[in-house]
């Protein structure tokens, strides 16, 4: 009972927002870079932060650093939705919250690398699960993939209060009713997807953190293949990696190569799921058998991914 209050009370705040985002013309225009044609609400992926909000009262204030850091991220992003930051506000913002995530997961009692180290994955994820969410429907599909393994594991090795998760992942169904379809109501804008990167990434590190196993980082295998092959290409093409683009691999196949773009979302989010079922029953066998499979993962997906892609520039991109 308590979940159907909740997922109810997320709709309401979620149909509240779009009041708000209309009568602040909080929109999302179309332009040369877009994947959409028609001006769109955005920033509907706030609803992810109310998830994690009613978890954090319900559970009486549990991971009280990891919700300060995810609620300054979240108003910092938001406010970049509404009026365009700089980027050393921001950059403060994301640093002092991943300052205050790592202090959650008390890495600060752990040697200094694995604190360099959480740093720049979680910056970098963050940065990555942004400039993803870029077709209607691939932000909750991969969210929800994501989120979904993160509780399988958690049921059979408790490193997180579940109700994290199914707050938050309530949230991205939610989002999903209004965004995963041919005409989106409304977009997560760059509030949603670093708020829900920040869910996830807080729940992923305690999940390697208990149990010492980095493996299961493959649950962003395909976020993190089409993004760092989508960053090494526009290095070699001395383009700026920090501006807005259409040059992701999912990109390219739903304006290029006119697929639909909903199977695709769907495709990224199913696909990255049957991986991280492998990934877990890999997480059980010994560190030679996982660096094999992890190795031969990613360079499969890679080369699937640079064939695909180079077939698609050259058959559609003029």
């Amino acid at each position: 009972m308590t979940y159907i209050i909740v997922f109810i009370v997320l709709i309401i705040l979620e149909l509240l927002y779009f009041k708000i985002a209309d009568r602040f013309n909080i929109i999302d225009k179309p332009n040369e870079r877009s994947s959409h044609t028609t001006i769109t609400l955005r920033g509907g992926g706030i609803i992810f932060y109310f998830g994690a909000l009613i978890f954090f009262i319900l559970s009486g204030f549990q991971y009280p650093w990891f919700f300060l850091g995810l609620t300054l991220m979240t108003a910092v992003s938001f406010l970049d939705d509404v009026f365009t930051l700089s980027n050393k506000i921001r950059l403060l913002i994301h640093f002092s919250s991943v300052l205050l995530m790592t202090y959650q997961l008390d890495l600060f009692n752990m040697p200094w690398y694995y604190l360099l180290i959480t740093f720049i994955i979680v910056v970098g994820v963050i940065n990555a699960y942004n400039f993803m969410d870029g077709i209607n429907g691939i932000t909750a599909c991969y969210s929800l993939a994501v989120g979904v393994l993160l509780m399988i594991v958690n049921d059979k090795i408790h490193f997180i209060e579940q109700d994290l998760l199914i707050y938050s992942l309530m949230g991205v169904l939610v989002f999903a009713f209004f965004n995963f379809r041919t005409k989106a109501k409304c977009f997560a804008g760059d509030v949603g997807a670093v708020a829900i990167a920040f869910i996830l990434l807080f729940a992923l590190g305690a999940l390697i953190i208990k149990t010492g196993n980095v493996i299961y980082i493959l649950f962003l295998s395909i976020y993190g293949i089409d993004a760092v092959w989508t960053i090494v290409r526009r290095l070699i093409k001395k383009e700026n990696i920090f501006e807005a683009h259409r040059s992701h691999l999912y990109q390219f196949l739903g304006n290029e190569a006119k697929a639909n773009k909903l199977v695709v979302s769907f495709c990224y989010g199913l696909i990255q799921f049957l991986i991280g079922l492998l990934v877990i029953q890999f997480s059980n066998q010994n560190v030679t058998a996982q660096i094999i499979f992890s190795v031969s993962l990613l360079i499969g997906l890679s080369a699937i991914y640079l064939i695909l892609k180079t077939y698609i520039i050259k058959t559609y991109v003029k």
